[in-house]
């Protein structure tokens, strides 16, 4: 891992941009060339290895968007055409006879010689079963021409694209049976502090149950990555360095709680002996203090350790740098503008996250914006976006970063 630096002079706040800037230029924030090849319905949610190039046009051949009838638009006079054959999808139509019509569905291939389907809502069928037709038409009407989505040779899909249910869909009609993926990327999961107990367990004086971790490796697990629980840790450096040793293998040690330069900082002191550590003091709110190093070469991102502080940095750090690591090029989470549905009387030093939603087109805040309140975050639907040193009445503009798209 190459040094990531300090923040400037000492009591500086370093910018978000800044920050993610630094992460992902981390020699560890290039992606994972391991790859596996997995079968298509196992990949939703993973990242394709490699671009996905077209080996046939599709559709394969001219075929017709609607029921109704295929003809020759030059063989028609106004008078009714007979019907020499009728084409099915899935069957292959024998060329079109001069001065007819063939019947055809949706989907079928559409006879040589053909270059019109008029719908069948445009037609007549007389006594004798030939066809009238009643409107006027034009060459290459309801005819999906051969190479309309795909043609051979064609990117569909480049490496560094996170594969949905629509990604898997257009891969099966290129007739892929798998596809090859990045490798999941492997993060430890540790939370520091003999204040925490596992949910279940019974509290004891000045105890309180651990959240963070829940929420983070959930949220991994849906980012694609192989979660590693490595539980709680204690404030006690030799149970720190051993449980720390035991984490060699991974992509990414994930932790929450304080790290700072006292004494009684175990998982700092433990940093410092076998790797390096950086401190940051980001200029954003919840959130303000970034714990960045290594530990015997594993890259280390510490993020705070309340509830808020953790959901915010994640979302805005360390989700862009694992999907860096995965090779996705755009990061960035979607963010649009909105009103606001709130005043903002007092202008801070730090970029706000406000825990918000959407209601009749403009965003509201959460009453208790609390960095210890996870509760604010399930009422939401989104984070708000306050620029520092800005005011805001009613009707202002502020960004809107939906959850959806950070939790996807």
């Amino acid at each position: 891992m190459n040094p990531v630096g300090k923040p400037g002079k000492t009591g500086s706040l370093m910018p978000v941009e800044q920050a993610l800037a630094r992460l992902l230029e981390m020699a560890e924030a290039s992606p994972i060339v391991e790859r596996e090849f997995l079968p298509l319905a196992e990949v939703e949610g993973r990242v394709l290895a490699e671009d996905l190039v077209s080996t046939l046009d599709l559709p394969p051949w001219p075929n017709s968007a609607m029921d109704g009838y295929a003809l020759n638009l030059a063989d028609w006079t106004g008078a009714p055409l007979p019907v020499s054959q009728k084409v099915f999808a899935g069957q292959a139509p024998e060329p079109l006879k001069s001065g007819t019509c063939a019947r055809i569905f949706t989907g079928a291939p559409v006879p040589a010689g053909a270059d019109c389907v008029e719908m069948q809502e445009n037609t007549e069928v007389q006594d004798d079963g030939s066809v009238r037709f009643i409107e006027t038409m034009s060459v290459g009407q309801n005819i999906r021409p051969q190479g309309q989505e795909t043609t051979v040779g064609e990117l569909i899909l480049a490496a560094g694209t996170r594969l949905g249910p629509i990604e898997q869909g257009l891969a099966a009609s290129l007739g892929c049976a798998g596809l090859n993926v990045v490798r999941k990327v492997r993060v430890a999961v540790l939370s520091t502090g003999d204040e925490l107990v596992e949910p279940g367990r019974p509290l004891g004086p000045g105890q309180i149950y651990n959240s963070n971790r829940v929420v983070l490796c959930s949220w991994l697990q849906r980012l694609g990555c192989e979660v590693i629980d490595a539980g709680i840790l204690p404030d006690d450096l030799a149970t720190t360095r051993a449980r720390l040793g035991g984490l060699q293998g991974v992509d990414l040690i994930l932790s929450t709680g304080g790290v700072s330069v006292g004494e009684a900082d175990f998982l700092g002191i433990a940093l410092r002996e076998e790797g390096e550590l950086a401190l940051w003091k980001l200029a954003i709110k919840p959130g303000k203090p970034l714990t960045v190093g290594h530990f015997r070469k594993v890259p280390v991102i510490g993020l705070p350790g309340n509830p808020a502080s953790t959901l915010v940095t994640f979302a805005l750090l360390t989700r862009p740098y694992l999907l860096r690591r995965q090779g996705v090029q755009d990061v960035e989470p979607l963010k649009f503008t909105v009103p606001a549905g709130f005043v903002w009387p007092v202008a801070g030093n730090r970029r706000e996250y406000l825990r918000g939603r959407l209601e009749q087109g403009r965003a509201i805040i959460y009453r208790n914006q609390s960095s210890g309140v996870l509760r604010s975050a399930a009422w939401a639907d989104g984070l708000v976006e306050v620029l520092e040193g800005r005011t805001l009445v009613e009707g202002d503009e502020v960004g809107f970063i939906p959850l959806s798209d950070l939790l996807g």
